[in-house]
Parts: structure tokens; C-alpha cells; sequence
């Protein structure tokens, strides 16, 4: 992550609220836009912290010049910009979430783990419902009749505590099937849900040296 904010004492509230949780790590920080900017053409980066008001480059301006030169990173707007036009301007450029200073620990928080749910969403072959569901409904992603027919809460929950004990990279159905005494076509049905769900993540990893093994991790 990197943090672009002109303010020192702002700057170091974005860099602990940052460090509070285990899954970022701050890199850089910037007191003007063109310094970013500089940086993060030539180094690679998942997520700026960003704010608007900046000598030499703003933050609005730095983040169209990071569009225009296909530079992938997300941003999460904290800033005392509030006007609607700032807002929607940015908005439109696609930012992660928007904190309007001053901010608390717990929406700065939630800000990062939209990022996280932004980034889960996206991982894998394919996009699911349940994830996208996730993504911009979380309150209400969740079914809302229990648990479907044919899956018992017992086992789901087995399967679940499985998942969050799984290490980061995730875990494959084959390893499931022996945590909880589950044939693998059973694990993979209650994992296929929790991922519709959007409460676990599948990808595939090829770094097998053999035939591509398809990982599963609980998403936070």
C-alpha cells in the first residue's frame, strides 16, 4: 500500500489504522501527487491511500494520470473534499471507498475490507453471483431462508472452520475431504456454496509441477 497525504499527522493516522490490519503493509509514503506519481510509474502497488488537496499534483489529478497511463492500482479516497462535484468525479473514476476526514478507526477499517471484497471478487476464473452479491449488497448477501436443502448447518460449519484454519494460499477439496471426514463430491458442494455464498474464494493454482489443483479459502 501506499499512503499520498500532505499532512504529517494525517499521514501517520493512515499508516497505523493501516498496520492494524496483518493482510497490508505501507511501502511508501508521499506528501505531493508528482512524487507518487513518479513512483508509481516504475513500481507496482495494489492500493493508495489518497488525498485530494496536494501541492504540485492533487490527488484527482494523479489518479486520471495513473488511468490514462494504464497503471493498476485501487485507491481509497480520505479527504476533506466533500463537494459533490469532487465526490462524483471521483466516484466516477472508479475509487475503492470514499472517507471524508475526519474519520474514524472503524470506517477506515471497513475501507480496507471493501478493497479486500473488491479483490476476492475478482480472483479466480470467473466472477460468481454470490460474490458480486457480496461486493455491493454485503448486508444483504445472505439467503435469507437458512441453509438450502440437502446441506446440514452441522457439516457447513465443519467446512467453515476448516477454511478459516486453512493457510493463506487456501486449500484444496482433496485436504477438506480428509479435515472432515467428507467425501470429496460432498466438500466440494458445500464449498462450491460458500463460495456463491461469498464467504470463500476458489482459485487455481498451476504451480503444481502436474495437472492444476483448484484452492479454496475463507474470505473475511
Amino acid at each position: 500500500m501506499v499512503i499520498v497525504e500532505d499532512d504529517p499527522m494525517v499521514s501517520l493516522l493512515d499508516r497505523t489504522y493501516t498496520e492494524k490490519d496483518a493482510r497490508f503493509q505501507v511501502v511508501q509514503t508521499f506528501q505531493n501527487g508528482q512524487a507518487a506519481l513518479e513512483w508509481l510509474s516504475v513500481n507496482p502497488a495494489d492500493l493508495v491511500i489518497l488525498d485530494v488537496y496536494m501541492p504540485l499534483l492533487t490527488g484527482h489529478e494523479l489518479l486520471r494520470e495513473l488511468r490514462s497511463r494504464q497503471i493498476s492500482v485501487d485507491a481509497i479516497m480520505v479527504t476533506a473534499a466533500n463537494d459533490p462535484g469532487t465526490v462524483d468525479a471521483l466516484l466516477k473514476m472508479g475509487v475503492v471507498d470514499y472517507l471524508v476526514k475526519p474519520f474514524t478507526c472503524d470506517r477506515f477499517q471497513q475501507a480496507l475490507e471493501t478493497f479486500c471484497r473488491h479483490r476476492a471478487a475478482v480472483t479466480g476464473e470467473a466472477v460468481s453471483q454470490g460474490a458480486l452479491d457480496r461486493l455491493f449488497s454485503p448486508v444483504d448477501a445472505a439467503p435469507e431462508h437458512g441453509t438450502p436443502k440437502g446441506l446440514q448447518e452441522s457439516t457447513l460449519e465443519r467446512v467453515r472452520a476448516c477454511l478459516r484454519a486453512a493457510p493463506a494460499e487456501g486449500v484444496a477439496s482433496e485436504t477438506l475431504s480428509k479435515q472432515t471426514n467428507l467425501s470429496v463430491v460432498t466438500v466440494r458442494r458445500y464449498v462450491n456454496y460458500l463460495v456463491e455464498r461469498g464467504e470463500a474464494s476458489s482459485t487455481v493454482n498451476y504451480d503444481t509441477g502436474g495437472r492444476p489443483c483448484r484452492l479454496y479459502r475463507a474470505l473475511p
